[in-house]
């Protein structure tokens, strides 16, 4: 394939994964509003948010299994498709269902995203996988601040939530078009001449099923506190929502700089050295105070940026026989933990609260203030366990993986 044609598919495929990161910024900015404008509880909301997380995980997965079948081409039309629908469905949304519906598609769609996109930009740079995984996802973060951005502005214009939602039919566009002009390969596990057999041995086998665990665990830490530090730590600094902005700007910076960090590292080095930043990150974030607290943001920042493409990127280098079903697997598993993992700490939270509520008679606004200010650093100390526990986890990989290279080594 020319040179050309593989920029312009990895340029298309950034496009792509920009309207799913828009999508999540530019409706978490106008939930509120649709509340408002639809008479909404907080309840139906929040069931609103979460379809994007269910439809996300159900999509990646099916796309593993099909894509080897179908093409990248025809999965990436149908995520077209139903990014157009979802996002002209939201702009003249009537109530409830139709958000639901509407939102579901869009977390259909992105999830087909990625399904296509992973095994796509593993098969255009086969010799530079990890990096250039992690380039195409810094779209991911970029999208987000792209998005709140955009969503700050437009109020501040009194621009209302259907033209913000509208702005996204830009880049669906432009990329809907760029994929049904372009040419596309065959996967890789196709091209490499990999069996069905293989490719089921392969996710099957000891070190997949160890990096999907650990999936589980760095999606958790990158995307819960990163979606609820807001929430969180908003009684603890007056500008809570930057310290979000903050750590998706590094997230950015970060995976656009990822060549020499991961040729001087390799992904298992730098998954441990991720895991201790964030693990550093994490515990400040649930300490400090003050002006403090974004110094805390930036060591957490650093600490997730290259968690979910370096994953993914060391699955595409060290296990190629696991194909499209592998990438998209742990992406599946990413996804789905922190819908669960949210569901629990939700809970967890509310009972954190009552804990720190006066016993007797009714609780002042001054009360449950401060009963919030306690709880959100404690959900934050009981996520520490998790980057923790991947410090060990990696530290191990590192262990194995050098004793694989020098295992290869002595026996060539």
């Amino acid at each position: 394939m020319l040179n050309i044609k593989t920029t312009k598919l990895f340029w298309a495929s950034c496009l792509a994964l920009l309207v799913t990161s828009l999508s999540f910024g530019i409706r978490a900015g106008m939930m509120n509003q649709l509340g408002i404008d639809f008479q909404l509880n907080a309840s139906q909301l929040g069931t609103i948010t979460a379809t994007a997380f269910w439809g996300f995980p159900l999509a990646i997965v099916i796309g593993g299994f099909v894509v080897d079948l179908i093409g990248m081409k025809r999965l990436l039309v149908m995520a077209f498709i139903f990014h157009l629908a979802g996002i002209v469905l939201t702009i003249f949304a009537q109530g409830y269902w139709t958000l639901f519906l509407s939102t579901l598609l869009i977390g259909i769609a992105n999830g087909t995203v990625e399904a296509a996109c992973n095994p796509l930009v593993a098969a255009l740079y086969p010799e530079n996988k990890t990096t250039r995984l992690n380039h195409f996802h810094l779209w991911f973060p970029g999208g987000i601040v792209i998005g709140t951005l955009l969503v700050t502005f437009f109020v501040h214009l009194g621009i209302g939530w259907k033209l913000q939602v509208a702005m996204m039919l830009i880049p669906t566009l432009i990329y809907g078009y760029l994929f049904s002009k372009l040419e596309f390969p065959v996967t890789e596990r196709v091209s490499s001449g990999y069996s069905n057999k293989d490719m089921y041995k392969a996710v099957l086998s000891p070190l997949f099923i160890f990096m999907f665990i650990c999936m589980f665990g760095t999606a958790i830490t990158e995307l819960f506190t990163g979606q609820w530090i807001g929430l969180l730590l908003k009684n603890v600094t007056d500008n809570a929502i930057l310290l979000l902005t903050l750590t998706t700007g590094i997230m950015v910076i970060g995976r656009g700089f990822a060549e020499p960090v991961v040729q001087r590292l390799a992904p298992q080095g730098v998954l441990l050295l991720s895991a201790i930043f964030a693990a550093a990150g994490l515990y400040m974030l649930s300490t400090f105070t003050g002006n403090a607290v974004f110094f805390a943001a930036v060591i957490f920042g650093i600490g997730v940026c290259y968690f979910w493409p370096t994953m993914i990127g060391f699955v595409a280098e060290n296990i190629p026989k696991s194909g499209a079903l592998g990438l998209n697997l742990m992406g599946g598993a990413g996804m789905f933990a922190v819908s669960i993992y949210t569901i629990f700490m939700g809970s967890f939270y509310d009972n954190l609260i009552v804990k720190h509520l006066p016993s007797a008679g009714t609780a002042s606004e001054q009360a449950l203030a401060e009963a919030k200010k306690l709880a959100g650093p404690e959900i934050l100390q009981a996520t520490l366990v998790i980057p923790i526990a991947l410090i060990l986890a990696f530290g191990g990989l590192v262990v194995y993986m050098r004793s694989k290279k020098r295992t290869a080594v002595l026996d060539s």
